[in-house]
């Protein structure tokens, strides 16, 4: 009997579908097989676009007469490091007569899958498995209603088109700008708009000239009722001035000329997309976006505790309600049990467009958790869980009720104003009390203010005031203020940027609208964050990030070169809006492409006609933007440059670098050099690639480390870290001599 092999995107992911759909599969170790599947897995991408020598020997050599480089049909390129798994799902697929796509349902899966079947030229009808978390039932729900493959076509487009246009757009304008300015400049389609936000915002903090102002704050007594009150007028830049209306109330009687008071009701946020935890998770924990995303992965993948994290959607359909039930049921068997059973969970319905919004919800619905209990789970995982726990529960709680009073004050004819924010109810807060107590210490250990205006008190104690009765003025002072600059990025703000193109919306609904034109995806943001880094155009400074010398003058190249839509993040950001159309079916495809390649062939034009940078500006380790003064970046300018840092400079005093051996990539007659981040090929310049990274598993590779995998391929023992955090003895072992990919092999 012939058999439907299945293909998920991870081994985990197979594993776990396997044990629903044929409990008794044999472990053959690359796949599995049962009496009517087969289940394998791809490991990411195995296969990708094809570098520009696979279409020609001469693009090897980066020449301004081979540009622009447009391939009529481009072609596809097994990744090395897996070849022997793309194998193996050739062979499975001669004798399987239906394929199933249990990829990430998402751009990026229909893309791995489909780059596959081209690739391998597979002809068998396809059904696309579709689900959002990792649970049995789910599964088993997903299996009964498998759809065809066909109808997802659009998505399929969309991603072609997405990798294909970042492959134009990042070969050509890195090329033109690396030959015309002699030093390698990475450009991307979405990198470069980024990297454009943190130059402007550098540019605004370069700018920023603070002044100095001044506030007169008071303190007022009624009875046993003590507030606060801050001078109404014109803004202070005199502190004389300001002392003296301070003095002048000090210790008098005063009036209540004004009193006012409201209820007002504050709602749970919104569940979690993607976006949105990285943002919190870097604002409350430090944590980068890419760990933030690599934990949330974890927690769906490994431990299938929370559902699918790449989404952008913060609401759920109707279906998804059951779900939750089951979810806050099993919560309550847990260290949560006491939120749980606080829960109402007639609060969570169809009827609630807070959290039950099906027209907001295309591919994905809000991260949840989901009805499996956790287990061991690593202190980092354990912290994204609770905020995805937390956020969860709140939607079954009721909202913060606050009464807002507001007081205006006269005292010797100055007017004071005080706003006083009482709690009357926690409502949904209960929930985020013990990490708003950590956070509100953490703040008073950094000596940062309660966030509000100057001039309001949140306080859960009643606040009782009678306008009839008499006041004194206690106390007065003049507090002398500095206007402050625009804040650095974090990655946290750099995210919510990317989310919205660059545009400070602070309005909830317009965000919303902005998020189809945002820079990237919410699965690909964390990677071009990385990639900056990589390429040494950004640097972390704790939380805060910082564009380096090279970052700077890498957008003056590029604008000076007069392709401003390429740093662009509006633009950039509605071409990422086409692409979703053209995910829905709403736009065309080739008609996005047409413009691509119009635009890279603009690109090259224009940066032929450029003056080129003076010397060394392009250089890595140069000085670091706002903040950063005086400090080196450390970092290197990507993989065709991991060795760039030990390239000699204009000195002539300075020492060739050390030959570690032959660059063992295919045909290449360099020889391997150290740089700052890796130990790379010294004909970087001639498009070699090979380069092996210094961090490995815990280690950072020695000189010594580096000859023994060039002449034996693999280390010494050593002991390693494990990705799971823990540690055991292994070898490092070259991979891939033609990438310089390098993996840990444990002893066990």
């Amino acid at each position: 009997m012939s058999k439907t092999l299945i293909i998920a995107e991870k081994p985990d992911m197979g594993r776990t579908i396997a044990a629903v759909v044929e409990p008794k599969a044999v472990n053959k170790r690359t796949y599995l097989e049962g009496e009517r599947y087969v289940i394998t897995w791809a490991i990411g991408h195995l296969v990708g676009l094809a570098e520009p020598e696979r279409y020609d020997e001469k693009y090897k050599r980066w020449n301004d007469r081979d540009l622009p480089i447009i391939p009529e049909r481009f072609k596809l390129w097994p990744n090395a490091r897996t070849k022997e798994q793309l194998k193996t799902i050739g062979e499975l697929a001669k004798r399987c007569d239906r394929l199933i796509n249990a990829c990430d349902a998402g751009r990026e899966g229909q893309l791995i899958f489909h780059l596959i079947r081209q690739y391998l030229k597979l002809k068998q009808p396809v059904d696309r498995l579709w689900i959002s978390d990792l649970t049995p039932e789910t599964i088993r729900r997903g299996f009964e209603t498998l759809r065809s493959d066909a109808e997802y076509d659009a998505l399929t487009r969309a991603a072609r088109a997405r990798s294909e246009a970042d492959w134009l757009i990042g070969m050509n304008a890195s090329r033109a700008f690396t030959i015309r300015h002699k030093a390698l400049l990475s450009v991307g389609r979405v990198q470069t708009p980024v990297l454009a936000l943190l130059y402007d915002r550098h540019r605004e903090i370069e700018a920023f000239r603070p002044e100095t102002y001044y506030v007169v704050a008071a303190s007022f007594l009624q009875e046993k009722t003590s507030y606060a009150g801050v001078w109404q007028g014109e803004r202070l830049t005199d502190r004389m001035k300001a002392e003296a209306i301070a003095g002048k109330v000090r210790g008098k009687p005063a009036a209540i000329a004004k009193y006012e008071s409201a209820e007002s009701s504050e709602y749970p946020f919104k569940l979690y997309d993607l976006t949105l935890l990285q943002r919190e998770a870097n604002g409350k924990y430090g944590f980068s976006a890419k760990k933030t995303l690599d934990i949330a992965q974890s927690l769906y993948e490994k431990h299938k505790v929370i559902t699918y994290p790449r989404t952008n959607s913060n609401y759920v359909t109707e279906e998804n309600i059951a779900a939750m039930s089951k979810a806050l049921a099993m919560l309550g068997g847990t260290e949560y049990a006491k939120l749980a059973a606080g829960a109402d969970r007639g609060r969570v319905h169809k009827g609630n467009r807070a959290v039950c919004n099906p027209a907001k919800v295309e591919d994905h619905h809000a991260i949840l958790p989901t009805p499996k209990k956790p287990s061991t789970l690593n202190v980092d995982e354990q912290k994204i869980y609770d905020m995805i726990v937390r956020r969860f529960l709140a939607q079954y709680y009721p909202p913060a009720r606050y009464r807002n009073h507001t007081v205006w004050t006269i005292c010797e004819s100055e007017t004071f104003r005080t706003k006083v924010k009482e709690l009357l109810e926690p409502g949904w807060k209960v929930v985020q009390q013990d990490a708003d107590a950590s956070a509100a210490r953490k703040r008073k250990k950094d000596g940062q203010d309660e966030a509000g205006p100057e001039d309001e008190t949140v306080t859960d104690r009643p606040f009782l005031i009678d306008k009839a009765k008499e006041v004194r003025c206690t106390e007065a002072e003049a507090k002398e203020k500095t206007t402050q600059p625009p804040k650095p990025y974090t990655e946290g703000t750099l995210l919510k940027a990317m989310e919205s193109a660059g545009k400070s919306i602070e309005d909830d609904e317009l965000r919303e609208a902005m998020k189809e034109t945002g820079l990237g995806t919410p699965a690909t943001r964390a990677a071009t964050i990385e990639r900056l880094k990589q390429v040494g155009y950004i640097a972390a400074s704790g939380k805060r990030l910082d564009i380096t010398a090279k970052g700077l003058t890498a957008i003056e190249l590029i604008r000076g070169a007069g392709v401003e839509l390429l740093a662009s993040p509006e633009m950039t950001g509605q071409w990422e809006r086409r692409l979703h159309q053209i995910s829905r079916g709403e736009a065309s495809d080739e008609r996005f492409m047409e413009h691509v390649k119009r635009f890279a062939v603009q690109i090259v034009e224009k940066v032929r006609q450029q003056q080129p940078a003076a010397p060394g500006t392009l250089e890595d380790g140069g000085r670091t933007g706002s903040g950063s003064r005086g400090r080196k970046s450390g970092r290197t300018a990507g993989r065709r440059s991991a060795a760039r840092g030990s390239k000699p400079a204009a000195s002539a005093e300075r020492k060739e670098p050390a030959a570690y051996g032959s660059c063992p990539k295919p045909g290449c007659r360099g020889t391997i050099i150290e740089g700052k981040r890796g130990f790379g090929c010294s004909a970087y310049r001639e498009g070699c690639s090979f380069v092996m990274w210094k961090d490995q598993s815990g280690k950072k590779l020695s000189p010594a480390m580096v000859r023994d995998l060039l002449q034996k391929g693999e280390t010494r023992k050593l002991s390693l870290r494990r990705p799971d955090g823990s540690e055991a003895k292994g070898r490092l072992v070259l991979h891939d001599a033609a990438s310089g990919a390098i993996r840990a092999v444990f002893d066990d």
